[in-house]
């Protein structure tokens, strides 16, 4: 028998080399694909970084006469009149009722003695205490008066204005124009105690301070707008165009909070007007400025230097981000739901706002048992309370937040436009957002100097006005030397 064939030894068929051509190319055309797709990836990636991140964008055109009122006939009041604000006997009744049914309803206390779910119900009752039965209306509306309040109508907005002139000086003492804006959730009533340390004359400065601080349109004495779109560059031209109208055309700047972004609007879009921008809040809002602090924190202290400890790490400030930031959220999202429950209860309108000065002062006094309320006069806080409850503006204050996100490429633009306008910075101790000093030079190449303060918080005007009029009067100081 012949052997059997081994199977196992048969040989393959032999791969023909056109066959292998094939396989090759096929190979080929495979991973060129592939890498054209990654080179395609790669060119869009670099596009959007440059078009949406690094490339300055022109400046937008503007209509710098958007009407915002009711009457569609646009036909502006060129009236400019005196104004009073009035803390009315109904008001206050209606507070009473209210008051009255809080103080006989169960009060659900706090689960510890600190603030860390919220304002601390002791806390809380303390300010209820000293609104009840220490606050005197008669007074206080008295001392909301000591200045010069006004309203005229802007692009169909009736705008509050305060407007206070220094007492007459010698002639070699120059009277330089001041315009104050405020940010949420304050008002005028942050400027009560700065304004006689900006309007005296002081030892070693030839120069003095005309200060016009308005409410921000929508915000307590301020009317708002009746349609979408009121965003803070909108309100930039509407305070731009109020300034125009009393007949101030160059000024200077101090903002603070929302008040110092619409402020660097101002300065952006009217450099030739703005003399010089002083702010609180020195942030650069551009998406390359938080990239860059982002991807910093692999090197915090090359990149932030001295503030890398108050920058860095970012796994705690994303956390107390998370935390104290729903507010945000919630404004940014559903600002009429929430007004509606802030206006129909006066003491939960307090608690939300007073809640902010006591935390943003100092992260710290979450965890103290009076959250921080012993620094602050209780009057003060309630003036600013009822500034917005007497008005019921607390919505439309509100809308802000949301009418920034819904207009953010433009509003994030503008933070990529440098201004040449000079600039001066005040860091606080405790303030929320703190950048190193190459990075707003991006924003503000004409960065002319920068105070670290080793006190204070978010509201500074506020809480420390003293360190904030010595520091306006050295950046005011420094602006006049560089333009001679």
């Amino acid at each position: 028998m012949p052997p059997k064939k081994n199977e196992g030894s048969k040989k393959k068929p032999a791969v023909s080399e056109g066959d292998h051509e094939e396989i090759t190319v096929a190979e080929i055309l495979s991973k060129t694909i592939v890498g054209v797709i990654l080179l395609a990836l790669l060119y869009q990636f670099y596009v959007y970084i440059q078009v949406s991140i690094v490339a300055v964008p022109a400046l937008p055109k503007f209509d710098l006469n958007v009407w915002w009122g009711p009457n569609n006939t646009k036909v502006q009041d060129s009236s400019i009149r005196p104004y009073r604000i009035v803390l009315s006997d109904s008001m206050q009744e209606n507070l009473r009722r209210k008051f009255e049914a809080y103080r006989r309803a169960t009060r659900i206390k706090s689960l510890n003695e600190t603030s860390e779910y919220g304002i601390n119900s002791e806390v809380l009752g303390q300010i209820f205490a000293h609104w009840q039965f220490k606050y005197n209306y008669r007074e206080q509306s008295k001392y909301l008066n000591k200045y010069s309040h006004f309203k005229t109508n802007v692009q169909g907005l009736d705008i509050h204005f305060m407007r206070v002139t220094p007492q007459p000086t010698t002639e070699n003492v120059k009277v330089l124009p001041l315009l104050l804006l405020h940010g949420w959730p304050s008002s005028v009533r942050d400027f009560y105690d700065i304004i006689p340390l900006l309007t005296t004359p002081r030892s070693g400065h030839d120069f003095v301070f005309e200060v016009i601080a308005p409410s921000l349109p929508g915000f307590t004495y301020s009317q708002g707008a009746v349609r979408p779109g009121l965003t803070t560059y909108q309100m930039a031209i509407i305070i731009r165009n109020l300034m125009e109208k009393i007949g101030v055309k160059q000024f200077f700047i101090h903002g603070e909070d929302i008040g110092s972004t619409i402020g660097s609007h101002i300065a952006t879009i009217f450099p030739k007007q703005v003399l010089g921008f002083h702010t609180n809040t020195p942030v650069n809002l551009s998406k390359l400025a938080q990239l860059t602090l982002f991807f910093g924190a692999i090197f915090p202290t090359y990149t932030a230097g001295d503030l890398a400890d108050k920058i860095y790490p970012l796994n705690d400030k994303f956390n107390y981000f998370l935390e104290e930031f729903g507010y945000l959220h919630l404004q940014s999202t559903k600002p009429d739901t929430l007004g509606i429950a802030l206006q129909d209860s006066p003491l939960g309108l307090g608690a939300y706002i007073i809640e902010k000065y006591l935390l943003f002062t100092n992260p710290n006094n979450k965890i103290n048992q009076d959250g921080g309320l012993s620094t602050f006069d209780k009057s003060a806080l309630i003036d600013n309370v009822l500034m917005y409850w007497s008005t019921g503006s607390i919505t439309t204050s509100l809308r802000l937040y949301k009418e920034s996100i819904n207009n953010y490429d433009t509003e994030e633009s503008l933070a990529r436009i440098p201004t040449q306008v000079p600039t001066w910075g005040l860091r606080t101790k405790y303030d929320v957002i703190q950048q190193p000093d190459f990075i707003l030079r991006w924003k503000y190449p004409n960065l002319i100097g920068i105070t670290n303060l080793d006190v204070g918080g978010h509201y500074a005007t506020f809480e420390k006005p003293n360190e904030v009029a010595d520091d306006i009067f050295k950046a005011v100081k420094h602006f006049l030397t560089k333009t001679k």
